[in-house]
């Protein structure tokens, strides 16, 4: 009987491979199920970890998320290029803002996440299962993209919080994933509460993942992503009537740093 399984077992593991050397469609269904089944054990193993060494929701929990998250990358081939790393190392708090391509971004974020760093997610994460659990327990900040004054005003609990706690916040400005090789424009709430709290912005840039992820074309291989992180943009004494310059001085950078990464002209 054992034997039997063992045969059935070949033979249905030898089928998938062949379906997925064959057909891009099969080849990007599994790896991306794979990827969500192991976001979730993942992801409700590491928050028990974080319930039982701090006790509950704390930005102490990123570290411990993080150590769960990086071995991801060896089950899907992916190789992580990063340089610039010392540009996190600013005196307080501040805003670090970068590219959003799909659902592996959490892979590249884990990468690079210093210390001391929450995310600002959008409110429907926390709906998840044990994924939307452990980022809870990790302190990501949760907003309502459909509610401009709710929004608004998290943010400026999060500059109060951010220069009380002495805490780095990471933000998308690109408000949604966009796995198109370029930038979406930038939404404005990062700038304006790097302006408020008058704390540095920190770029970092993700190279474009096209070359080995599209869901538009179902395509999931193993590939190389360049990451950089760039020199911190200084906001002090700047006013609110500064933050479209501030938005469009760094959307410009990150910009060009993509194309260069992406080994785009």
């Amino acid at each position: 009987m054992e034997l039997g399984w063992l045969l059935w077992g070949t033979a249905v593991l030898l089928l998938l491979h062949v379906l997925m050397e064959l057909s891009p469609t099969v080849n990007f269904a599994l790896r991306i199920g794979f990827y969500c089944v192991l976001c979730l054990v993942a992801s409700a193993l590491a928050a028990a970890a974080c319930l039982l060494v701090n006790g509950g929701r704390t930005v102490k929990n990123m570290r411990i998320i993080r150590a769960v998250v990086r071995p991801f990358k060896y089950f899907f081939g992916l190789r992580f290029e990063v340089k610039g790393l010392e540009n996190f190392k600013v005196e307080g708090p501040a805003i670090i803002v970068s590219n959003h391509q799909s659902i592996l971004d959490m892979m590249g974020l884990m990468e690079v996440l210093p210390d001391n760093c929450v995310q600002v997610g959008k409110k429907e994460l926390i709906y998840m299962g044990s994924v939307g659990l452990v980022i809870y327990l990790g302190g990501v900040i949760f907003i309502n993209r459909k509610s401009t004054s709710s929004a608004k005003m998290v943010m400026s609990e999060v500059a109060k919080t951010m220069v009380a706690e002495n805490v780095k916040v990471w933000v998308y400005p690109e408000g949604t994933r966009n796995c198109t090789g370029d930038l979406l424009p930038f939404k404005k709430g990062a700038f304006h509460l790097a302006i408020q709290a008058q704390v540095p912005v920190i770029p970092v840039v993700y190279s474009s993942f096209t070359t080995f992820y599209n869901p538009k074309t179902k395509l999931f291989t193993s590939g190389k992503i360049k990451v950089e992180v760039l020199p911190p943009i200084e906001t002090k004494g700047l006013t609110s009537d500064d933050v479209t310059d501030l938005t469009d001085r760094c959307f410009g950078t990150m910009r060009e740093t993509l194309f260069r990464l992406s080994g785009r002209p």
